[in-house]
């Protein structure tokens, strides 16, 4: 996880605005300005979409026109989405009845796609918050590499999926095959392959700290 600091300092984006659906696209395009200076725009699509049900219940349930608040902060590996508004009425999470008839369905789909989410009241009435998992743009770059390289190795392989055994499972068969065959190479190159895995070891790890 690697979000950028703007000038060394904490990272913290207030956008207030209206609940209407005129001023929904231009938060949309405030989260993807602000995740894009932050070093993470891969996560933009998930978060405005978090965004958009949090902002259109305010709306159904609050109504439309109403004061709210915005507030983006990045825990960790997580990223911190509050949603303020001026009502002090909790959504109920005892019951998909209750939640559909309090909150919408909308929070069905935020409470899906967050690692948490909750409520907690304010002194000027309440917050729906959730924490979304982001993964850093150079992470996914990997993976993705990672991906196109399985695809043709698999194909080098001849290997097919059996409707029986699971895509991923192959996967992960082929990318330890991959390794070995690496490890082969290497010590045909006159290498350590020892010495390549503690390397690849470690690259790893700077990758997941980073």
């Amino acid at each position: 996880m690697a979000f950028r600091r703007e000038g060394g300092g904490a990272l913290r984006c207030v956008l207030p605005f209206e609940a209407m659906p005129g001023e929904f696209r231009l938060l949309r395009s405030a989260v993807r300005s602000t995740l894009g200076r932050w070093g993470v725009p891969g996560a933009a699509d998930e978060i405005e979409l978090v965004v958009t049900e949090l902002a259109t219940n305010v709306m159904k349930h609050v109504g439309e026109g109403a004061p709210a608040a915005l507030v983006l902060e990045p825990r960790g590996s997580r990223l911190r989405v509050e949603l303020h508004d001026k009502s002090p009425v909790v959504p109920k999470r005892d019951g998909v009845a209750d939640c559909d008839q309090e909150c919408g369905r909308g929070l069905h789909l935020v409470a899906s796609t967050s690692v948490n989410w909750g409520t907690l009241l304010t002194g000027t009435g309440k917050a729906v918050w959730c924490e979304v998992a982001v993964v850093a743009d150079a992470v996914h770059a990997r993976a993705q590499r990672a991906y196109t390289v399985l695809g043709s190795y698999q194909e080098l392989l001849g290997v097919r999926v059996p409707r029986q055994i699971s895509r991923s499972r192959v996967n992960e068969e082929a990318a330890v095959t991959l390794i070995a065959d690496l490890l082969v190479w290497f010590a045909l190159q006159g290498g350590d392959p020892d010495e390549a895995l503690c390397r690849a070891q470690q690259l790893f790890e700077a990758g997941e700290a980073a």
